[in-house]
């Protein structure tokens, strides 16, 4: 076998050294936009998901718990039916993550959408407060159920992420007008 040197990045250091100041130039550049891509398409994917599923029988049965103990919602249930409610809830859901999509059309469309998400979020946070089984006393507290409690935890982070993507579109627009 014919003796062949093999060179690596560690035998040249002024090439790892370039390599990672390039990789940090590049995420100074880009790496805001990055992430704000990353976290509207994070949204959009949720809802996309979300809403879809609320088509099914499955995911209608799985709100029952939630929205039929809620003052907030529970309600809709006297004017639609278990399915109804939930295809309407998904109706929406969809139209929040295309307003928040829309956002390469116009930071207008995105404002709205990540204040309706603000909102659709702070609604079912709220069911922390109104479904039984949520808390588990007899662990104290802080301890929750993993559903329907921590499902629901999840949602701070998404009512966060809502009001981001809110203020962030509200600044592009004003950006925009100025």
């Amino acid at each position: 076998m014919p003796n062949v040197p093999i060179h690596s990045v560690a035998a040249h250091p002024s090439i790892q050294a370039r390599a990672v100041s390039y990789s940090l130039d590049l995420a100074d550049r880009h790496g805001r936009t990055l992430t704000a891509a990353g976290l509207y398409i994070s949204l959009v994917v949720i809802y996309g998901w979300f809403g879809g599923m609320k088509f099914t029988a499955y995911e209608a049965e799985g709100l029952t718990g939630l929205v039929g103990n809620s003052p907030l919602v529970g309600w809709m249930y006297t004017i639609f039916s278990v399915r109804g409610f939930s295809s309407f809830l998904g109706v929406i859901e969809l139209s929040i993550g295309a307003l928040i999509a829309a956002r390469l059309v116009n930071p207008v469309y995105s404002l709205a959408g990540g204040v309706l998400s603000a909102g659709l979020f702070t609604t079912t946070l709220s069911f922390m407060v109104t479904t039984p089984g949520v808390l588990v006393p007899e662990l104290g507290f802080p301890a929750i159920s993993v559903a329907p409690g921590q499902f629901l935890l999840k949602d701070i982070g998404l009512l966060a992420l809502s009001l981001w993507i809110a203020i962030d579109s509200l600044t592009a627009l004003r950006s925009t007008r100025a």
